[in-house]
């Protein structure tokens, strides 16, 4: 019901300050993703049978953040016109770098799963796949 109110104001009013919205709703709230699915990256890592077996290794795994655009601040536009970065929607991809730490023994198709969040941007699910060719 608060969300259907919300909805038609910000739609209407202020399209372009969605996704500040939805990480307030769910910084407050709990909501989360009003669809209930969040981000997901899914990655695949190759380790030579080595590396899996004895040396374990630490892979960099590149995670893009969706926030909001820093030209507009989110507002999608700059006085009356469409943000020229963002092209009107008010958000910005950013690309963080994580560096995942893989424990020696790991088999052929073991998977990891973590968040990466940040207080400026709504968290991003990333699932590793670890591939061992034989």
């Amino acid at each position: 019901m608060l969300r259907a109110c919300f909805a038609d104001e910000i739609a209407i009013d202020f399209p372009s300050v969605g996704l500040a919205v939805e990480r307030m709703r769910d910084g407050f709230l709990g909501e989360g993703d009003p669809d209930g699915v969040d981000a997901v990256v899914k990655t695949e890592v190759l380790l030579s049978s080595r590396e899996a077996f004895f040396c374990g290794s630490i892979v960099p795994v590149d995670v893009p953040v969706r926030t909001l655009c820093p030209a507009c601040g989110g507002r999608g536009e700059t006085w009356a016109e469409p943000c020229a970065r963002c092209d009107g929607s008010g958000e910005s991809v950013v690309h963080h770098l994580v560096r995942v730490a893989l424990p020696r023994g790991v088999a052929d198709g073991a998977t990891f799963r973590f968040r990466v969040s940040s207080p400026h941007a709504p968290s991003v699910r990333v699932e590793v796949r670890v591939v061992v060719p034989r």
